[in-house]
């Protein structure tokens, strides 16, 4: 694949090899340079959510924000390495319209060469579909995106651009339209660790846990059921501690 810059974006190099990009609009990467970008989406979001998931033949995902696409595409490269058989549906907003159309021109990892074509589609249609994928990137508002959708997912990958910078897509009122389009069962998973963050989600209803590794930093896991595997966070304990946080709010 090509090389990738243009006014409004950067590419830059990762701890883990692979590279991200920075967005000067936003004034940040679009993943932890430390952690690296192929890592991130691995531990903090892809593995956690199918190992939870795995026995399910039909997986709904939606993806916020497709961004430069790794989160839907470490997604099939854990599919394909894990042989799974379940069928993948992947829905994902991007306002960035510029962005989606010059990812065929990024410098991705080698692991997803075999997704080239995938890529491709995405970069020029935003649609892609074959036995095993369906995949939709909706280029447009991700608030409105996302009230399409009523017990549709079964896992939500809360991957924007961090509260500070991009509020909107953080606060309890969108919590409370991304609980309504989740499943009861469903997994959400988040690089966030703030206790507005925590606090919006728990205040519509989501049992929060704490991802963590030996190999990456920290991230959170919240869903409607209660999760195995993972240790809960005690939210009532967090909120007498800290009794001025409140959530963002609209």
């Amino acid at each position: 694949m090509g090389i990738f810059n243009d006014d409004n974006h950067q590419l830059v190099l990762s701890e883990d090899g692979s590279y991200t990009a920075y967005s000067k609009e936003y004034d940040e990467h679009y993943h932890s340079t430390k952690d690296g970008a192929l890592k991130e989406s691995f531990k903090k979001h892809i593995i956690p959510a199918f190992e939870l998931l795995k026995e399910k033949k039909e997986l709904h995902i939606l993806d916020i924000c497709f961004g430069l696409g790794f989160n839907t595409l470490v997604t099939l490269l854990y599919h394909q390495q894990n042989n799974l058989e379940s069928k993948l549906f992947i829905y994902s907003p991007e306002l960035d319209k510029e962005l989606v159309h010059s990812l065929k021109n990024f410098t991705y990892p080698e692991e997803f060469e075999p997704f080239k074509e995938i890529i491709v589609k995405l970069s020029e249609t935003g649609k892609y579909e074959d036995e095993n994928f369906c995949i939709e990137v909706f280029l447009g508002d991700a608030r409105e995106y996302v009230k399409k959708f009523e017990n549709r997912f079964d896992i939500v990958y809360q991957d924007a651009f961090s509260p500070s910078t991009n509020p909107f897509l953080w606060t309890q009122e969108y919590f409370a339209d991304i609980a309504k389009a989740m499943k009861k069962d469903g997994v959400l998973t988040t690089y966030s660790m703030a206790l507005k963050t925590r606090l919006a989600l728990y205040r519509n209803g989501f049992n929060i846990y704490i991802n963590s590794g030996e190999d990456f930093r920290d991230a959170t896991l919240a869903s409607l059921s209660e999760l195995r595997g993972y240790e809960k966070v005690d939210m009532e304990h967090k909120i007498k501690c800290n009794p001025d946080v409140e959530p963002l709010r609209d």
